[in-house]
């Protein structure tokens, strides 16, 4: 599946950000827009490594090497999307390989970043243009305010890359956030998806384990266990957060299906998005990396969560799961509106199995990440790579003709994990970056590569 997609998106769209996969062209509406940033290499490079597939991630490294040129590009980029794919896809690349190139191309993006960061609180804005410096917020969030998810996943790849360069200014930024966050008040112990970077304050009181909120949560965990255990104020804070979640969030239907409902002002929706069915997988590692009085209770959850996700995904036509669904009288786990019955190639729940399988080694998650293989190809898979659906629920679903470059970075990529050995890539020594790319885990790693300077 690999060779397919990364084949057909070097014939058709070299250099661009993503491939159509049935019009056979570059993908010029993408998140990066018609600037070829190459986001498919980018994303798609440690894939390439870790499945041995040598000549490809060769040629993908030759022109990172030679032609990805940032100072060229006068477009505005999303921190959170250049940080997660750009950054820590190279950054992947630098600890799996040694090869220094990789280091300094993910030096010269995040100094690219680092206007952003320049406001009163120092959390920083959603959008920073790479030629001027400006930066701003999205006009549509909540008065101008910087989004939970998108602050919030920066920790793992800025402290990493202080460590490999000697510079401290990156982990300084991400632990400004964190004190931010640290002092400012929660309501009901919750985390708003809305925080204005100038006032100190929260926006709306929307709460949320998918859009906006999901991988702040993530980088809580997982900057613990980067650290080696040692970060014990961030895995405090990781607790404190899962505890008020249960409480306000969680939720189990009259078929008895478990999931997070979103909070807006303080009322529950039922609904939970696709983006948020990574949280099964987290919870199963929250559960067994440190033994405490929620691990149990976080294990209970994790498989609650993954069964509701692979439900969204059987009660479908194709097998391949909404992008929202809900939980109402007459309908669980199933997308309601027009809007929410797209698959767009995403790897949230197979991401969950792959954690599930690994922690548990229950053969189920094995047979589910199977039965989504099998409904990739079947519907997915097209002459010139995959695309993705416009309405899981259809006979013959109309197919939204892109390739996104997550599908490379992460659902190929778990997909593959599942089924190796725990070895490669153990949990004990890596830990993945919201895109799936693995960072090292620092002091038992030796891949770790720090800086000597």
């Amino acid at each position: 599946m690999a060779q397919h997609a990364w084949d057909n998106y070097a014939r058709y769209a070299w250099g661009k950000n993503e491939l159509k996969p049935i019009s056979k062209r570059g993908h010029s509406a993408s998140i990066f827009g018609t600037m070829p940033l190459g986001a498919t290499i980018l994303d798609g490079l440690d894939t390439l490594y870790i499945m041995g597939m040598h000549k490809e991630y060769k040629q993908a490294r030759d022109w990172v090497a030679s032609e990805l040129d940032l100072d060229q590009m006068p477009n505005d980029v999303s921190v959170f999307e250049t940080n997660i794919r750009f950054v820590g896809g190279l950054l992947s690349c630098y600890a799996l390989t040694g090869d220094v190139m990789f280091r300094d191309k993910a030096q010269q993006i995040a100094e690219k970043l680092l206007p952003a960061f320049q406001t009163p609180t120092g959390v920083p804005y959603a959008i920073v243009n790479f030629k001027t410096g400006t930066s701003k917020n999205y006009a549509w969030a909540s008065g101008g305010s910087s989004i939970l998810s998108e602050f919030g996943t920066l920790h793992l790849e800025f402290a990493y890359l202080s460590d490999v360069t000697g510079n401290p200014i990156y982990r300084d930024k991400v632990n400004k956030i964190r004190q931010v966050l640290q002092k400012i008040e929660k309501p009901n112990g919750l985390y708003p998806n809305y925080f204005n970077p100038k006032t100190g304050k929260w926006g709306q009181h929307h709460m949320s384990m998918g859009a906006l909120g999901d991988s702040f949560y993530e980088y809580l965990l997982k900057t613990w266990i980067q650290s080696n255990k040692e970060d014990n104020e961030v895995r405090q804070m990781f607790d404190d957060a899962m505890e008020s979640v249960f409480k306000h969030m969680l939720q189990t239907s009259t078929g008895g299906l478990m999931y997070f409902a979103d909070l807006k002002f303080d009322r529950p929706e039922h609904k939970m998005d696709h983006l948020g069915c990574f949280s099964g997988g987290l919870l199963a590692l929250g559960s067994r990396t440190l033994k405490n009085h929620m691990s149990d209770r976080y294990m209970d959850v994790a498989k609650g969560i993954t069964n509701t996700c692979h439900e969204s995904y059987d009660r479908t036509f194709t097998k391949l799961g909404p992008e929202a669904f809900r939980f109402t009288e007459g309908a669980e786990a199933r997308a309601l509106k027009t809007s929410e019955k797209y698959y767009i190639l995403r790897p949230e729940v197979i991401e969950s199995y792959f954690y599930m399988y690994r922690l548990t080694k229950d053969q189920k998650y094995r047979d589910w990440a199977w039965e989504a293989a099998q409904a990739l190809e079947k519907h997915c898979r097209v002459n010139g790579g995959y695309t993705g659906l416009k309405n899981v629920y259809s006979e013959d679903p109309q197919q939204d003709d892109v390739q996104q470059s997550f599908f490379l970075a992460e659902t190929l990529k778990y997909l593959y994990l599942i089924f190796s050995d725990d070895n490669l890539l153990s949990l004990d020594e890596w830990v993945f970056n919201t895109e799936a790319h693995p960072l090292p885990i620092k002091g038992v790693n030796p891949f770790y590569r720090e800086s000597t300077v």
